[in-house]
């Protein structure tokens, strides 16, 4: 679980780099961003709810960058 973790969340790295060297997020989906988000959120919670250190981590990493992302959308789309 942990290294599936690791592995999902640092998938989201790149795309939040990117946006930020180039202060464009033009060519992102803010609508998949958002639901990603609310998805994540809610995995976050299932985490929490049973306890599991490894899925609350993940989660809470991924929805911190899905968030940072969708501020970049925001500003720089």
């Amino acid at each position: 679980g942990i290294i599936a973790g690791i592995i999902t969340t640092s998938a989201l790295v790149p795309q939040a780099v990117k946006i930020y060297k180039t202060k464009s997020a033009r060519d992102i989906s803010l609508t998949m961003f958002v639901f990603l988000s609310i998805g994540i959120a809610l995995w976050l919670f299932y985490g929490i709810l049973i306890q599991a250190i490894p899925v609350i981590t993940a989660n809470s990493v991924s929805l911190l960058l899905n968030l940072l992302i969708i501020i970049m959308k925001l500003r720089y789309g």
